[in-house]
């Protein structure tokens, strides 16, 4: 018995041993953590050989596009003749980022920075420049106060230690030629301990982990490496689950990925490197609100340039940071140090909260005259509007506990305006959502028609169709609608206009396909729009598995073109659609835009993660 006594007291000792040890390593975690939570934009910088003819950074001898001996002919036009590493970070400091990324060494295993690793491809070595790049850029961004990453690819398709070529040639299996790949590992080991010992980075951006197992890459023994160097450095998420943070590619997410800290790595056209005849560029508009979305759901953006062989930045990029730098100088409390905001269902838009949950943010994509939040427990003792001190806010706040803000008197941002709420307390969002249904008599005796607009659209949204079962018809006419002396006249003739989104019409899009409010036909084929005011750009759709067949504006018939970013052709992830809206087309009281797709509608709802495929 007191054998088992002291068993018991030596396991209870163990166990709260455990749990102490567990939870000074998430204290630890949490801590390290906290720069770059807060960071919320970065720069990522692919820049190697391949600006030289401006092809893809070595996925085009992998896929046998060109091979490899004419791929790395580009060593000698590779000049950086006209790099100035101080200006490249002056505009990164400018465009708001607080950190960036620049490759070290691609896949194609050309090293930046004068490594003396064995066999090593070098640009101080080999190419035209005959000069470290990496060093000055090291240098300038320390100075600059911004933080340091490195990206570093793991596979190596030049090394002779490596095992693979390109995509159909491999040189030699690891475990006939065990020496040799113990001989690789101790290379690339190598060069991280010389990017470690002279950079000091901030963070280790790893690529290419596919490739192999976190056995064969020793990934253990790596992080033990770098943490050797520094304890604190934070490593992303492809070294074969040793890594610190989430990295989902190009597919803006639907849905936050389950890890707390997270970073979206984007392209501003469909290139990572240079490529001169990509001009497939989305608008500086485009990426003001990316970076939005991305705040409000938590995450970073890491942000893209490819600079050209010569080491000068193409003038669209420079001009998208700097339009950047413009939004971000302006809404620097709106970004920075900010968590995700409300949940969907209580408002319908993108938004965050700061560091002390007592400012809610908004981040308005467009202008117009209200907008409403439900079931907040209590009012703001404040709103107003960010770098906009003359504006002026009125609210509302009703015994359902719905929010109304009203913005007729405010100036609205080209890209996107924000509007800061301040509570004594953090904002309570509840849940059980008792949201106002008002009855449909209401609706229609409000004489402000686009207020009894957003009240239908809502409540449709929420899968309460209010006019289904009070005599709509499927063309707006012959409707026995509420036509009573009392019934706003501009409210039954915007039903009227608008009646198919609302005959046998049914609840709209989850969460984070779009930001607004929406509605699917009874067969699920069309998705309804309603977009609020006059949107600063595009609108955007995320997730739609389906083929767009058709875009109109409804209730006038008017074909819309659209537009397809971010979609790898040879990948099932969906891109995102962006629909503009021509400004004589935009309704007064809500414009309800009809998206009929090829098939009942299916819906993009997993993680987005690495691209490990670039056909």
């Amino acid at each position: 018995m007191k054998n088992r006594i002291i068993k018991t007291i030596l396991l209870g000792l163990t166990l709260s041993t455990s749990s102490i040890h567990a939870q000074v390593q998430a204290a630890d975690h949490s801590e390290k953590m906290e720069w770059f939570k807060n960071a919320k934009l970065g720069i990522f910088i692919h820049w190697g050989i391949y600006s030289v003819n401006g092809i893809s950074e070595s996925w085009s001898f992998f896929n046998n596009y060109i091979n490899h001996e004419n791929y790395m002919k580009q060593l000698v036009g590779f000049s950086a003749s006209k790099y100035h590493p101080e200006q490249w970070a002056d505009l990164i400091k400018e465009s708001g980022a607080k950190y960036a990324v620049i490759t070290t060494k691609h896949h194609d295993g050309v090293s930046l920075w004068n490594s003396k690793a064995e066999k090593a491809t070098t640009i101080p070595y080999h190419s035209l420049a005959k000069k470290d790049v990496i060093s000055p850029f090291v240098s300038a961004l320390k100075k600059s106060g911004l933080k340091t990453g490195l990206y570093f690819s793991l596979p190596d398709w030049t090394h002779p230690y490596y095992d693979i070529n390109t995509r159909t040639k491999k040189r030699y299996e690891i475990k006939a030629e065990p020496q040799r790949w113990q001989d690789f590992i101790r290379y690339y080991q190598s060069q991280l301990t010389e990017l470690s010992t002279q950079y000091t980075p901030d963070l280790l951006w790893f690529d290419g982990d596919w490739e192999h197992t976190s056995e064969e890459w020793n990934a253990s023994q790596t992080l033990n490496l770098l943490k050797k160097h520094n304890p604190s450095i934070i490593i992303n998420s492809r070294l074969n689950n040793h890594g610190d943070y989430d990295t989902p590619e190009q597919g803006i997410p639907v849905i936050p990925p389950a890890n707390p800290y997270w970073e979206l790595c984007y392209t501003m056209n469909d290139s990572w490197g240079y490529q001169p005849y990509d001009k497939n560029y989305k608008t500086p508009n485009m990426i003001v609100r990316t970076l939005a979305d991305v705040i409000s759901m938590g995450g970073n953006l890491l942000l893209d340039i490819g600079p050209r062989s010569d080491g000068t930045i193409p003038e669209e990029q420079i001009e998208i940071l700097k339009n950047l730098g413009r939004w971000t100088s302006k809404n620097k409390n709106a970004i920075y140090e900010t968590t995700r905001g409300a949940p969907f269902e209580n408002y319908k838009g993108k938004s965050s909260l700061s560091s002390s949950k007592k400012s809610l943010f908004l981040y308005l994509e467009e202008a117009k005259n209200f907008t409403k939040i439900y079931s907040l427990a209590t009012p703001p003792v404040s709103v107003k509007i960010i770098g906009d001190p003359s504006a002026v806010i009125t609210t509302n706040y009703n015994t359902e506990k719905t929010l109304t803000l009203n913005f007729s008197k405010v100036k609205f941002d080209q890209d996107v305006t924000v509007a800061e709420l301040s509570f004594d307390t953090p904002p309570a969002f509840l849940s059980d959502l008792k949201k106002e249904k008002p009855l449909l008599a209401e609706i229609l005796q409000n004489k402000n028609t686009p207020l009894g607009a957003y009240d239908l659209a809502n409540t449709l949204h929420d899968g309460i169709n209010l006019l289904q079962i009070h005599g709509m018809t499927d063309d707006g006419l012959d409707m026995k609608i509420g036509k009573t002396p009392s019934a706003n006249t501009e409210t039954l003739q915007w039903i009227s206009k608008h009646a198919e989104a609302f005959f046998e019409t049914q609840k709209g899009l989850p969460a984070g396909h779009y930001s607004g409010m929406s509605a699917l036909s009874k067969d699920r084929q069309t998705v309804y729009l309603f977009v609020e005011g006059r949107p600063t750009g595009p609108i955007a759709l995320k997730g739609i598995k389906n083929e767009i067949a058709r875009i109109r504006v409804v209730g006038e018939g008017t074909i819309l073109p659209h537009r397809i970013y971010n979609k790898l052709y040879w990948s099932e992830r969906p891109g995102i659609v962006y629909i503009d809206i021509p400004e004589e087309k935009l309704d007064k009281q809500m414009t309800v835009i009809a998206v009929l797709l090829n098939k009942p509608l299916e819906l993009y709802r997993e993680n987005v993660g690495a691209v490990e495929n670039n056909l």
